[in-house]
């Protein structure tokens, strides 16, 4: 008795164990991410942006953020971006040479003053965009206007 006991406790212990290691479910509906849009709109700093974690699953995690100017250039040699636009409008600078290049927040992580050359891309809400890793990049935003986005960051291949 005692040994199947210590087996279901074992079992329903690993079983517990297994379901802690599974990947956490994540969903914000489009009424949420409106909500939060405006909330971030309240909260834009001197880089002209405002950002929230939406989750961190270690190897990957979902941001959202909101531009109301051009943000600098940035370049992440690890790092492929998914980009999910909610709101407003901008121009997506993608590629072309990283001016005033220097090191990041984290390793592999570049940030610059501006990109000279490269391809600009328009992107209004709905649009959907991959950065590879390596690629220099910049949200470009007209005056008067901003652009809201859920940003997916996981590691290359």
């Amino acid at each position: 008795m005692k040994l199947a006991l210590a087996s279901i406790v074992l079992a329903a212990l690993g079983l517990t164990l297994y379901a802690a290691e599974q990947s956490v479910f994540g969903r914000w509906t489009a009424a949420e991410l409106r909500t939060r849009d405006a909330a971030l709109s309240k909260k834009v700093g001197p880089d002209h942006s405002a950002r929230e974690t939406l989750a961190d699953y270690g190897d990957h995690r979902f941001r959202l953020l909101y531009r109301d100017a051009d943000g600098l250039p940035e370049q992440h040699d690890q790092i492929v971006d998914i980009v999910f636009v909610q709101s407003g409008e901008g121009t997506l600078q993608l590629g072309g040479t990283m001016v005033g290049k220097r090191a990041g927040s984290g390793s592999g992580e570049f940030v610059g003053t501006r990109l000279d050359g490269g391809e600009r891309h328009s992107l209004l809400a709905g649009d959907v965009v991959h950065i590879p890793a390596t690629i220099p990049h910049s949200f470009l935003v007209p005056a008067g206007k901003h652009i809201t986005y859920v940003l997916v960051k996981f590691p290359a291949k």
